[in-house]
């Protein structure tokens, strides 16, 4: 079955899959989700949140499931299931899936940099400096990875403040009417949101770190819960502030609120909020490839220390080769949908695969 297990010392406490979810799902996508989630759902798109919000939930508790019924990881439950070609087959497309998110995340935080901040700065000076970053992290172990997703958390809630100095400027009517819209645009909206709500499922890879992970259930439901509130608060105030039409042109809402932000002793707000995201960031980088290098490392028996550094070479060569606007949108536009519709139709399938081989294991 290819299990794995993992030593008590490099485990963490169950409280700390609040930290673990809640960092991964808040990362490049609340810079501008606000936009595709207008063109669909205008001023619905709160219901949109909310029902991507119980859709998470729900998949985090079928994860659970799983793991209750197959212990491991998603490389245990796909060999329980299907043995060792076919499983591994499955575990090499969760270990793409991962690199590639991790790979867009990086690519999309470089060109906000480069929009915003530091437009003639080589793309792979940054990049290099956050690969390196990345993987003096990963060689720290996952506990240090927790430590820095930990971190992330705690010193940067400070960041409400940009909306809620944003709230003053707003015209509430911008927000009306309300059920305006059908069905079928409320569903679009969701799938616009999926970006932003991605990130529990590494749950899938961290799982066997977490000391008595079974408990760990409520914790990963509570940071879920806190990204679908801080999303929801995030475009009730874009929605306030822009009317829907300037909603649906503007390309990154957040970071257009923080720049009417002016302070006595600093003029350009948003380049703070801009360099203080990489701290909201990283974790998302982190995880990503740890997990995707992780996967390698179970699947071929190799120090994890070596896929590492071939997927960091890759994301080099592809930010110095074809880094701009175009590519960030290309990257985003294959990750909403097709990712989202492997998770939904994979994991309930994997679910049923395990009953049902229990069951004929009982007969």
């Amino acid at each position: 079955m290819n299990q794995v297990s993992v030593n008590d010392k490099y485990k963490v406490a169950p409280f700390y899959v609040f930290f673990l979810v809640h960092p991964l799902q808040i990362g490049i996508g609340l810079l501008n989700f606000q936009r595709d989630l207008a063109k669909a759902a205008g001023t619905d798109g709160w219901i949109s949140i909310l029902l991507a919000g119980l859709i998470v939930h729900i998949f985090i508790w079928l994860i659970y499931k799983i793991f209750s019924m197959v212990p491991g990881d998603i490389i245990s439950a796909n060999n329980h299931v299907f043995g060792k070609w076919i499983g591994h087959f499955f575990s090499l497309l969760f270990i793409l899936y991962f690199f590639i998110l991790g790979m867009t995340i990086i690519i999309g935080y470089i060109n906000v940099i480069h929009l915003w901040m530091f437009p003639v700065v080589p793309s792979w000076a940054f990049c290099c400096v956050f690969l390196v970053l990345i993987y003096y992290i990963n060689t720290g172990g996952f506990r240090t990875v927790t430590g820095i997703a930990f971190l992330s958390v705690v010193v940067s809630y400070w960041l409400l403040f940009v909306p809620f100095y944003s709230l003053k400027y707003g015209n509430f009517t911008n927000s009306l009417p309300i059920f305006d819209h059908t069905l079928l645009e409320i569903m679009k909206g969701t799938r616009s949101v999926s970006l932003t709500m991605l990130g529990f499922e590494m749950i899938l890879m961290f799982y066997p770190f977490i000391k008595n992970a079974e408990t760990s259930q409520k914790y990963a439901h509570g940071g879920a819960l806190a990204t679908t509130l801080l999303t929801l608060f995030v475009y009730f105030v874009s929605a306030i502030f822009y009317s829907q039409k300037q909603l649906a042109l503007t390309l990154w809402p957040t970071l257009t609120m923080t720049s009417i932000i002016e302070l006595p002793f600093i003029q350009r707000f948003e380049y703070i909020f801009i360099a203080w995201w990489a701290i909201v960031i990283i974790p998302n980088m982190v995880i990503y490839l740890w997990a995707a290098s992780r996967g390698v490392k179970r699947l071929f028996n190799v120090q994890q220390k070596y896929p590492l550094w071939v997927m960091s070479i890759i994301i080099l060569l592809i930010t110095i080769f074809t880094l701009d606007i175009d590519s960030f949108y290309i990257l985003n536009k294959i990750i909403n949908p097709y990712s989202v519709c492997f998770l939904v139709l994979y994991l309930p399938l994997l679910l049923v695969f395990i009953k049902i081989k229990k069951w004929r294991n009982r007969l």
